[in-house]
């Protein structure tokens, strides 16, 4: 009999009870803003590309400088390096990050890389890595 005293069915809440709906209440609202602020973060990747010169009498500072002045919204540069291919020829390896929906790779590197003024150093990229960030 003592048991069923504590539990009323038909009665108000009581003060502890409308705490701890709160508490849950917030506990769920702050969930799902955290998840939504998951689904609406900016997706980007990070991009290794080969930037190969047309023989070894290129300069090699200059083609960086004409891939590095390529800017747009979403594409940051990064750390950049000679590699020797062979007989005295040296590509670029570089780094990039690109916001997924405001970049793309091959775009980039059709449209801005390959082409006038720009093709005077270059001769092809290829895209060494590409991962998910």
């Amino acid at each position: 009999d003592d048991d069923d005293d504590d539990l009323d069915l038909f009665g108000d809440e009581t003060e502890e009870d409308k705490k701890a709906a709160e508490e849950r209440e917030k506990a769920k609202s702050s969930t799902k803003k955290k998840e939504s602020k998951l689904y609406l973060s900016v997706r980007k990747s990070s991009v290794l590309l080969d930037v190969k010169p047309w023989d070894d009498e290129t300069d090699m500072k200059k083609l960086e400088e004409a891939v590095r002045s390529i800017e747009m919204p979403g594409l940051f540069w990064g750390a950049s390096k000679l590699v020797a291919v062979g007989y005295g020829i040296k590509k670029l390896q570089i780094m990039m990050t690109i916001v997924d929906d405001d970049v793309s790779v091959d775009t980039l590197i059709d449209e801005y890389l390959t082409v006038e003024p720009r093709n005077e150093y270059i001769q092809s990229c290829d895209i060494v890595a590409f991962n998910k960030i």
